[in-house]
């Protein structure tokens, strides 16, 4: 286990040149740096904000959604049957013809009936309008209140005027108690939706969701264990500048307020094209590709850095093409209010390339008919 441990903490790997990991070791008094410790800090957090959320949906998003008149839909159950919950969950949950045929002739059923009992049972699995805005209302106070922290600390800090002070005197930058408090609280909030999402419906995403959650917590102690964490909180600040945006226009859909749901999505595109086509890669890819080159030099964790962060520029492009499509679509038809909303557009700056795959999903056409957009994309709701 030593010798793993060292392998994997090798210093010509995590830090600059002529840097090891005993310059940090015994910092001066009131002086304190990043250690890979303080993200143990998070799971218990995670805990307590899986909590949370349960209180807040149950006595806060909850009465909202009864005032509302958000009501959980009450579908029909499935008949009991144990050699089709056996199909349905081992097999297939939408049967073909030859499936079907074979089924109504091992227990003596009409092909109308197996066909009407898949449906009903795949129903079942759906989460309720109720549901979705009870999730919908935690992200968006939560999205909400950490932008707010995070602008308010940001504003205060030299580093949001000059991208430069985030390079200065690196890696020996001292931890302040307020980018700790934000860089803890964005990675226990992370932490958290892995735990619910064992807890939650399963959607169809749920293994690409997984994956996304996983790799997000991956990045983001990554960039605090390397003390990137001063551009870290840029990158966290400028993209949850419209994640509030997208689950505000999701409540206004979901409570059938459709001129509040298409001014929101307007604003919302604005913002996500804003922050990510231009804030992010003029501001803070410049800094940390170029400004960190002159001022730090590379070394292997900084090329590793900046690779995602290069990836996750293309899927902004990509997820922009894809938001402006949509929209464009929308206003030709005149259906604004009935476009399948996103589910998980870019969760912060430290998503990776599986979240791509859950941008959108259908379009609605003035007649009614779904109309897939790309054959890799589909609905998570």
């Amino acid at each position: 286990m030593a010798a793993l441990s060292a392998w994997f903490w090798n210093e010509k790997f995590w830090l600059p040149h002529n840097v090891t990991w005993a310059d940090f070791a015994d910092p001066a008094p009131g002086v304190e740096y990043p250690k890979a410790g303080h993200l143990l800090t998070a799971l218990p957090l995670a805990l307590g904000i899986f909590a949370v959320r349960i209180l807040f949906e149950r006595f806060i998003a909850g009465p909202c959604a009864y005032i509302l008149h958000i009501h959980a839909e009450v579908s029909r159950k499935a008949q009991q049957n144990p050699v089709l919950e056996k199909v349905f969950t081992c097999v297939t949950k939408c049967p073909d013809s030859r499936q079907l045929n074979g089924l109504a002739k091992q227990l003596d059923w009409e092909v109308r009936k197996l066909q009407r009992w898949f449906r009903h049972r795949r129903n079942q699995d759906k989460p309720t309008t109720r549901t979705k805005f009870c999730e919908s209302m935690w992200r968006f106070t939560f999205y909400l209140c950490i932008f707010t922290y995070g602008f308010c600390f940001l504003w205060q800090s030299p580093w949001m005027w000059d991208t430069r002070q985030c390079w200065y005197n690196y890696p020996y930058q001292v931890l302040t108690p307020g980018l700790y408090h934000y860089y803890v609280t964005e990675l226990a909030f992370y932490w958290s939706l892995m735990f619910s999402q064992f807890t939650d419906i399963k959607r169809k995403d749920f293994l690409i969701m997984f994956v996304h959650h996983l790799a997000t917590v991956s990045l983001i102690s990554f960039s605090y264990v390397i003390n990137m964490a001063r551009v870290g909180t840029l990158i966290l600040c400028v993209h949850d500048a419209s994640d509030f945006l997208l689950e505000a226009a999701k409540l206004a859909n979901y409570a059938k307020y459709q001129r509040l749901c298409d001014f929101l999505f307007v604003m919302f595109g604005a913002a996500f094209i804003g922050t990510r086509l231009i804030i992010y890669p003029f501001w803070i890819l410049n800094s940390t590709m170029f400004e960190s080159w002159e001022l730090v030099g590379p070394f292997p964790s900084w090329w590793l850095f900046n690779s995602l962060l290069l990836v996750l520029q293309v899927l902004h492009i990509i997820w922009s093409y894809l938001i402006a499509r949509i929209a464009f679509k929308a206003l030709m038809r005149g259906k604004v209010r009935n476009t399948y909303w996103p589910t998980e557009v870019c969760r912060r700056g430290v998503c990776v390339w599986m979240e791509g795959t859950s941008l959108f999903s259908h379009l609605i056409s003035t007649k009614g008919e779904k109309r897939p957009l790309n054959n890799m994309i589909f609905n998570r709701n």
